[in-house]
């Protein structure tokens, strides 16, 4: 009984130790909170990097909301008066607590809670992801992240989006008749797998239409493949957006915050492989390559 106290008191003495050495006293260091990042950045779960680092999940937990915050916060202050031309609009679909059909009669309509999209908008000559934003796949959301897009351009635009009705107010609220706007529109055939194959191969493309909607649009740059392919960037880049897994969000709020360190990590810190620089280092923002050590003082 005496031996079981005494197990019992020691791990509450090691628990209360690294709680105060990591949270309290010691803050961890600028090249540990860089190599968590870096973990972060590149895809790993939230209990895969507390297992590599060595640090508890409370630990990377809070490190995630303190530069979430404030790469959230320095990007919506420096994304400025962007020289940008040609864009590109879509919405990318994941999940906070559970899939929409599982949620519980209860909580249904809760905000945060089931299908979640994030509204991305990238420019198709520097690669730059100006806008962000993580809500619902509503007018509202729409007209916010259009009017903030609009807020960062300091010139005329082309921008191409998909047929999401949503896209028209928001389009029109925020550019009036400053814009060049048209609409991809794509069009899919019927399914030719069967029922199991079908449940995660997409439906196949068999057309496109555009639908000019503003201005003068070039029709041969009304395309939305770059800010597809970022949606597959964002996938493999945040294990909450891989899809078949237990890594999802539970709290909208940590979700926001990987997104805005994944974008801050992507536009200032990875270099692109066609730009050989980093897309903020091509629209002028940057003057250098980021390292994850700079991201990881933003915090301080």
């Amino acid at each position: 009984m005496n031996f079981m106290l005494a197990i019992l008191n020691r791990s509450s003495i090691m628990f209360i130790i690294e709680i105060v050495s990591e949270g309290v006293m010691n803050k961890l260091s600028v090249a540990k909170r860089a190599q968590i990042i870096g973990m972060l950045v590149e895809g790993n779960s939230m209990r895969a990097v507390s297992r590599m680092a060595d640090c508890s999940i409370n630990t990377v937990t809070k490190l995630l909301v303190d530069v979430g915050t404030a790469c959230s916060q320095y990007q919506f202050e420096t994304l400025r008066n962007l020289p940008c031309k040609t864009l590109q609009c879509d919405e990318i679909c994941s999940f906070c607590y559970s899939k929409e059909k599982n949620v519980p009669e209860e909580r249904k309509g809760e905000y945060g809670i089931g299908d979640v999209y994030t509204w991305t908008a990238i420019c198709a000559d520097t690669k730059l992801v100006p806008s962000f934003l993580v809500g619902k796949r509503d007018a509202e959301y729409g007209n916010a992240f259009m009017l903030d897009l609009a807020s960062r351009l300091s010139n005329r635009v082309q921008l191409t989006t998909d047929g999401h009705k949503a896209y028209l107010n928001a389009v029109e609220n925020a550019f009036g008749s400053n814009i060049d706007y048209a609409m991809l529109i794509k069009i899919y055939g019927a399914p030719q797998a069967t029922d199991d194959e079908r449940r995660y191969s997409p439906a196949i493309c068999t057309g496109t239409e555009i639908r000019p909607i503003n201005g003068n649009p070039d029709i041969a740059k009304t395309s939305t493949s770059y800010v597809e392919r970022q949606n597959l960037t964002m996938r493999m880049s945040m294990r909450r957006f891989t899809r078949l897994t237990n890594g999802f969000s539970k709290k909208i709020e940590n979700l926001e915050h990987a997104v805005a360190l994944h974008f801050m990590h992507y536009n200032f810190a990875r270099i692109h492989k066609t730009l050989k620089v980093t897309p903020a280092m091509e629209a002028g923002v940057s003057n250098h390559v980021w390292t994850l050590e700079e991201i990881a003082s933003l915090s301080d």
